[in-house]
């Protein structure tokens, strides 16, 4: 499809994903808000913080933990899995799940381990099991209303726990930030929204680069979960195969990997987040591993966080990508919403439970 056409992109996209990517700005203050009203304990004592959840569920956590790092003295824990390690337990371990549905097996499996194990328990959710089970047990539950896919509501995975770590004085009041990271997403989408034409939209001449290529995404620091979020919005989205890297650990042995097979080389495409707030080392492993794979015969690009806080240069790299895998299926000429072998592969799982 030429994404020109931006009238077209109705003909695939059925459940108007563009729409829910375009809202993005507005769900991160919307989250935020909502965050100062819920009710929340006077919880104390708090030593660490574990974050369960999967897919989208999980990448607002994985933002919350990577933003919080040179903030928070408290030690943040993604955990993507089932149960809960043994340390988590106790009163000074808070245990947030995070399920959009609120029916992720994974998240209700740690639900379960976090009762067992004594933890404070907050719930994030739309509904479902979970936040029956939060009633049940009488923890903390924020309930939020989003009918879209999970993936398309990041900004309530995030913006919700950075109201909680807020709220518990975890971190310094992020208000100043939040509220430049949404003026900085507002002044780049007036370059990447589906009227802007494709020689003055960087997301869709992105886009135009990646078709039939394997694509791979690497970034450092601040944001390496942002790579995550880029190759699970192209998988998702577009439903193209893609890997994230992080640097400095991909210069210690993926580099190395571009010799062998020559005949892929020219069909990958490896995209570099480079964010001004990150370690001035990292800033320069990152040119110079583009650098070295582009001398390579790999097909490179750097993308370049927009924003003058980490908050808004976090953000507005998330958000180009979620452009970029749109417009990628729109090239694809595919429904961005469905994900039938995800859905197909818990119908199998279900039989077995």
């Amino acid at each position: 499809m030429n994404l020109d056409n931006y009238n077209d992109f109705g003909k695939f996209d059925t459940q108007n994903m563009l729409a829910e990517i375009d809202d993005l700005p507005e769900q991160l203050q919307t989250a935020w808000e909502l965050g100062q009203r819920f009710p929340l304990p006077n919880w104390e004592g708090i030593e660490r913080v574990l974050v369960a959840g999967m897919g989208g569920s999980a990448i607002g956590a994985s933002l919350l933990a990577s933003y919080a790092a040179p903030l928070s003295e408290v030690p943040v824990f993604v955990h993507r899995d089932y149960n809960l390690p043994a340390w988590a337990k106790g009163q000074e371990t808070l245990v947030i799940t995070s399920s959009h549905s609120g029916n992720t097996e994974e998240a209700l499996s740690a639900f379960d381990a976090a009762v067992k194990q004594d933890c404070r328990i907050l719930v994030v959710t739309t509904g479902g099991k979970i936040a029956a089970k939060a009633k049940e047990h009488g923890t903390g539950l924020w309930k939020f209303e989003h009918e879209g896919q999970p993936r398309a509501a990041v900004g309530y995975s995030f913006g919700l726990l950075l109201a909680v770590f807020a709220r518990l004085d975890l971190l310094p009041d992020p208000e100043e930030e939040v509220q430049d990271a949404i003026f900085a997403l507002g002044e780049q989408q007036k370059r990447l929204q589906a009227n802007v034409p494709l020689a003055e939209n960087p997301a869709k001449r992105l886009a135009e680069d990646l078709v039939g290529r394997w694509v791979s995404v690497f970034a450092a620091g601040l944001l390496a979960p942002v790579a995550r979020r880029w190759k699970g919005q192209v998988s998702e989205i577009a439903k193209g195969l893609a890997q994230f890297e992080s640097l400095p650990e991909a210069d210690h042995n993926t580099l190395a990997g571009v010799v062998n097979p020559k005949e892929a080389l020219s069909k990958t495409m490896s995209i570099f987040l480079l964010a001004e707030s990150n370690h001035p080392r990292n800033q320069l492993r990152v040119k110079l591993t583009q650098k070295g794979m582009a001398q390579a015969g790999i097909n490179t690009q750097i993308v370049n966080a927009e924003g003058k806080t980490r908050l808004a240069q976090l953000w507005t790299t998330l958000h180009r990508g979620d452009y970029v895998a749109f417009y990628l299926s729109m090239a694809y000429e595919i429904d961005p919403s469905p994900v039938a072998a995800i859905e197909n592969l818990k119908r199998d799982l279900a039989v077995f439970s």
